[in-house]
C-alpha cells in the first residue's frame, strides 16, 4: 500500500477529515455510560421526571451528532477511497500502455484485467474502511478501558487481559492470512484466463467437440480455487467465535465481581451497568477490528499485485530523434534475429533485404516460419535480438516510437473494430481526416460499396468487435482505416484471407494505383497475393530461404514452388 500512497495525496484533507468525524462519533459513544449509570444511580431514584428528562435529551442529542458526524466521516472515506482507486486504475492503465507486446506476453491478458478490476475494487473497499474504522475502532477499545479504570480499577483488569488475549488472536490469525490470500489471487487469475480462454475460442472448441475436455478443465481450476478459498475461509472462521467466546467469559467474570462488589456497597447499580456497557461496546469494535483486518489483508494481497504491475519497467526504451523523410528512403534489415521471452529458439535468425518507397514486399511461408514476427520488427511492436534495422542510416532503436508509428498503417492478422460507428472506426486511422479521405479510404480498400449499402453509411453502428460485420466486411474496413492515416509503410499482415480473390486482386490494384504509394508489406500464404510483389520473402522455420521476384523464386526456391503448387498455380491468371 505504501507504493500506492502517491495517488491518495490529492485526497489528504479526506483522509485526516474522515478518522477525525468518526473519533468524535466514538467520544461520544465513550460518554454515553457515564450518562446510562447518572441515570440509575441518580435520576431515577431521585423519583422526578426532569433528571431523567435531562438524561433522555442529553441521550438523543448525543446520538444525532454521533449520526451526523458518522455520515460525514463516510463522506470523506467514500470520496477518498473512490477517487483513489479511480487516479490508480487510470495509472495502471496508463502504465499498461507503456509496456512493449513482449512485457504484455509475459504477463498475461487474464490477470492484467483481474488487477485492473477486482483487485483496485478490493483495494477500494481495504481503504474505505480502513478511513472509517483503523482509527475508530482502537480508540474505542482503549478509550473504553480508560472509562473503566475510572470507574474501578480492579475490574477495568478485566479489560486489560481481555484486550491482551484478543489482540493475540486477531494479529495470530492476520499473519497466518496473508500468504493465503496471495494464493486465492493468483488462482483467481487461472480461473479468469482458462474463462477468457473459452469465450474467445468458443466457435474452436465447438468446432471439435471439446466442450467436455474444456468444461473439464475449468472444473478442475475451480477445484483447486475452491480449496484455496476453503482454507482460508476455515482460518479466518475462528476469528469471530473465539473472540465471542473469550468477551463473553470476561461479561460473565465482569458481572460476578461486579456482583460481589456491588453487594459489598464498593460499588453502585449504575456503575457495574457502565462497565457492562464498555465491555460490550468492546466487544463489538474487537469484531469490527477483526473484519476489518481481514479485509485489509485482502487488500494488502490485492495492492501487492497491483503494485507488481507498476513496479514492471518497459523492456522498450523509446528512441529521440523523429523520423525524417531522408530517413523513409530506405528500410533495411542487416542480419536480422530474435527470440522472444523464455524461448530457447530464435524466432527470426538472419533476415537481410532493403525495401523503398513505393515498392511491395512480399512476405511467404508456412504457417509459424516467422512472417509475422518479421513485419512486428518493423514498427518495434517487437524489438530485434540480433543484427541491425535501419531507417535510411538510422538505427531504428534511435526514433521515437510515436513517431515511427505514425507513418506506418498496420492492419493485423486479426481484424479489430471498436464499438461505435464506421466512421469513428475510420477516424482511429486519423482523428482530423475529411470526408473525401474517409471515402478515399474506402474506395481503395474495396469498402466504398459496403458502407454505400448500409443504411447508416458511415454513422452505420459498429457492435464490440464488428460482430455486426462479416470476416471480410471487417478486413476491408480495418485496411480502410489503416489508409486514412496516408501511412508511409502500410503492413497488411494476412489481412486479405477472408476475401475472395478477385477482390484482393481489385485491392492490390488499387493500392499500386494510388498518387502516393506506401511501402508495402503484404504477408500471405498464398503466392496469388504476392505474385507481382517487386520482392519476395520466402521464410522457413525462421530463416529466409528465398529473395527475388515471383518469376526468379519459381526457378531458384523450391519452397516457394511447393507453396505455389499447394495454392494453385492457376489463380494468378485472375489478378494483375
Amino acid at each position: 500500500m505504501k507504493k500506492l500512497a502517491v495517488w491518495m495525496s490529492p485526497y489528504r484533507k479526506e483522509c485526516i477529515l474522515g478518522p477525525l468525524f468518526k473519533l468524535l462519533e466514538a467520544l461520544f459513544e465513550l460518554i454515553v455510560p457515564l450518562i446510562i449509570a447518572q441515570l440509575v444511580d441518580q435520576a431515577i431514584p431521585s423519583g422526578e421526571a426532569g433528571p431523567v428528562v435531562r438524561c433522555g435529551l442529553l441521550l438523543a442529542l448525543l446520538a444525532l451528532i454521533g449520526l451526523a458526524a458518522s455520515v460525514t466521516a463516510q463522506f470523506f472515506a467514500a470520496k477518498a477511497a473512490i477517487g483513489f482507486s479511480t487516479a490508480l486504475r487510470h495509472a495502471v492503465f496508463s502504465h499498461i500502455h507503456t509496456l512493449s507486446y513482449a512485457d504484455l506476453d509475459r504477463l498475461g491478458s487474464a490477470t492484467l484485467v483481474t488487477r485492473l478490476t477486482g483487485d483496485i475494487n478490493q483495494v477500494q473497499t481495504g481503504v474505505n474502511l480502513g478511513l472509517r474504522l483503523l482509527l475508530r475502532s482502537p480508540f474505542v477499545v482503549f478509550g473504553a478501558m480508560i472509562m473503566a479504570f475510572t470507574i474501578d480499577a480492579r475490574l477495568a483488569l478485566i479489560f486489560v487481559g481481555v484486550i491482551a488475549v484478543l489482540f493475540v488472536i486477531v494479529f495470530g490469525i492476520i499473519l497466518g492470512t496473508m500468504p493465503m490470500q496471495q494464493r486465492v489471487r493468483t488462482e483467481t487469475d487461472q480461473v479468469a484466463a482458462a474463462a477468457r480462454e473459452n469465450l474467445s475460442g468458443v466457435r474452436v472448441i465447438r468446432a471439435f467437440r471439446r466442450e467436455g475436455t474444456e468444461t473439464e478443465r475449468f472444473r478442475r481450476l475451480n477445484e483447486v480455487l475452491t480449496r484455496a478459498q476453503l482454507h482460508v475461509g476455515r482460518f479466518t472462521a475462528a476469528l469471530n467465535p473465539l473472540t465471542w467466546v473469550v468477551l463473553n467469559l470476561a461479561v460473565i467474570l465482569l458481572l460476578r465481581s461486579g456482583a460481589l462488589r456491588v453487594d459489598a456497597g464498593t460499588l453502585t447499580q449504575g456503575q457495574l451497568i457502565a462497565l457492562y456497557n464498555y465491555m460490550s461496546q468492546i466487544l463489538v469494535e474487537l469484531v469490527k477490528l477483526a473484519n476489518l483486518i481481514v479485509t485489509l489483508t485482502k487488500s494488502a494481497a490485492c495492492a501487492r499485485r497491483v503494485s507488481e504491475v507498476l513496479d514492471i519497467e518497459p523492456s522498450q526504451k523509446d528512441g529521440t530523434k523523429e523520423l525524417t523523410a531522408a530517413d523513409l528512403r530506405s528500410l533495411t534489415f542487416r542480419d536480422v534475429g530474435i527470440a522472444y521471452h523464455a524461448s530457447g529458439d530464435a524466432a527470426l535468425e538472419h533476415i537481410s533485404f532493403t525495401a523503398r518507397p513505393g515498392e511491395t514486399v512480399g512476405i511467404i511461408g508456412g504457417t509459424g516460419s516467422g512472417k509475422t514476427t518479421l513485419v512486428n520488427l518493423i514498427p518495434r511492436f517487437y524489438d530485434h535480438t540480433s543484427g541491425e534495422i535501419l531507417f535510411g542510416d538510422t538505427p531504428i532503436r534511435e526514433l521515437k516510437l510515436s513517431s515511427l508509428r505514425g507513418a506506418i498503417g498496420v492492419v493485423p492478422q486479426h481484424a479489430a473494430l471498436f464499438e461505435g460507428t464506421i466512421r469513428s472506426n475510420l477516424l482511429w486511422g486519423n482523428p482530423d481526416a475529411s470526408e473525401a479521405e474517409l471515402w478515399d479510404a474506402l474506395e481503395t480498400a474495396q469498402a466504398a460499396q459496403l458502407v454505400r449499402e448500409k443504411p447508416g453509411g458511415l454513422e452505420e453502428p459498429v457492435q464490440q468487435g464488428g460482430r455486426n460485420f462479416s470476416g471480410g466486411q471487417r478486413q476491408r474496413l480495418t485496411i480502410a482505416r489503416a489508409l486514412v492515416r496516408r501511412p508511409a509503410i502500410l503492413i497488411l499482415d494476412d489481412s486479405a484471407s477472408a476475401l475472395d480473390y478477385a477482390t484482393d486482386a481489385a485491392l492490390r490494384r488499387a493500392l499500386r494505383e494510388r498518387p502516393d504509394p506506401p511501402l508495402t508489406f503484404i504477408v500471405s500464404q498464398r503466392t496469388s497475393s504476392v505474385r507481382f510483389a517487386d520482392q519476395i520473402l520466402v521464410l522457413e522455420d525462421g530463416l529466409c530461404v528465398g529473395l527475388g521476384t515471383h518469376e526468379e523464386l519459381l526457378t531458384s526456391c523450391p519452397v516457394y514452388r511447393e507453396i505455389h503448387a499447394i495454392s494453385g498455380g492457376e489463380e494468378a491468371s485472375v489478378h494483375g
